[in-house]
């Protein structure tokens, strides 16, 4: 018997729920290609460790863009990689698999998601969108008549939306997340600094000491890089409240941006959403302080799911059974 499977395919990492198992797999989406050949040398975490080191005929590539397949064939080798590392096919049987999508993509985008898993032997694929699995996942009911919000910050989009009775009511997709967090940092540092550094240096420079609101000025990280000026190896030290500047922008789009959702959800809902707060997912809502910056520009009180990062795929393992239960009732 083939076990299902659900997969947060993001742009930063893969998530893969196995049901009866949970999650076996959270892998970075990477790939690291052979230029001379185009064989695929590496993926997941060992590409990931490629990043910025490699020679000149092995390309680093990340298939998704902002939440969506940029590369297809890549797409479809990396999962076929990863499903195949978990050997969750049956002898006979194929998985029915769940997978997750912003809620901006389009619906030739939807296709290429849903071939991308079919390719990788899946029986029935099921696609839904990133907002609600992950508030599934953060343990919302969102199949009573009242309403939950949900703020979803991964890696290339952060979808935010507002649901009830299991389905979307108001949504919107922003194109700033955790990539374009780094991507700040990066620019910062270069303009301010005189300082080059990779995206893996950035993404540690916001885990240790990157927030959203209020940060203590006294904290700081040194940092290493190479100078722009004499293209030599420098270290320089940056602080929390330079980090949070460069920041700044970026995070106030989404605080906009959820504005816009809650000025276009119905009064009764609204008013739900007053009593049972917005509730944060995915990896960027692991940024400090990110909470409190909401909470302090809308008024409503905002909550962290307990395991920010594994909310959508989470999400898809009780979704699955969802799915499972209404086919054995149509039988």
């Amino acid at each position: 018997m083939a076990r299902d499977i659900g997969i947060d395919l993001g742009t930063a990492n893969v998530l893969i729920n196995v049901s009866g198992k949970g999650i076996v797999l959270n892998e970075p989406s990477v790939v690291a290609v052979d230029t001379t050949n185009d064989k695929v040398v590496a993926v997941g975490t060992e590409a990931y460790k490629m990043v910025g080191r490699t020679p000149g005929n092995i390309r680093v590539i990340r298939p998704l863009k902002n939440g969506v397949i940029a590369d297809f064939d890549i797409t479809g080798e990396m999962l076929n990689y990863f499903i195949e590392k978990l050997n969750v096919k049956g002898f006979m049987s194929k998985p029915n698999i769940l997978i997750c999508a912003p809620t901006g993509v389009t619906s030739i985008e939807q296709k290429a998601i849903i071939q991308a898993a079919e390719r990788s032997g899946g029986g029935n694929v099921y696609l839904d969108f990133e907002p609600k699995v992950a508030a599934v996942g953060a343990g919302l009911d969102i199949f009573k008549p009242q309403g939950n919000m949900v703020i979803d910050i991964g890696g290339g989009t952060t979808d935010i939306a507002v649901l009830s009775m299991g389905e979307i009511v108001t949504s919107q997709s922003v194109r700033w997340a955790g990539d374009k967090m780094d991507q700040a940092i990066i620019n910062y540092i270069k303009n301010e600094k005189n300082l080059l550094v990779g995206q893996r240096t950035a993404e540690q420079i916001k885990k240790q000491i990157g927030t959203a609101f209020e940060p203590d000025p006294d904290t700081s990280i040194t940092v290493r890089g190479r100078d722009i000026v004499d293209g030599l190896p420098k270290q320089i030290t940056v602080t929390a409240p330079e980090i949070q500047g460069a920041l700044n922008d970026g995070l106030m789009s989404i605080v906009a941006a959820t504005k816009e959702v809650l000025e276009e959800t119905p009064p009764e809902l609204s008013a739900d959403i007053i009593d049972r707060g917005i509730m944060l997912t995915g990896g960027g809502a692991m940024l400090s302080n990110i909470d409190k910056l909401i909470t302090y520009y809308l008024q409503v009180p905002v909550l962290k799911a307990e395991n920010p990062l594994e909310a959508v795929a989470l999400g898809t393992g009780t979704l699955l059974k969802n799915i499972e239960n209404q086919s054995k009732r149509k039988h």
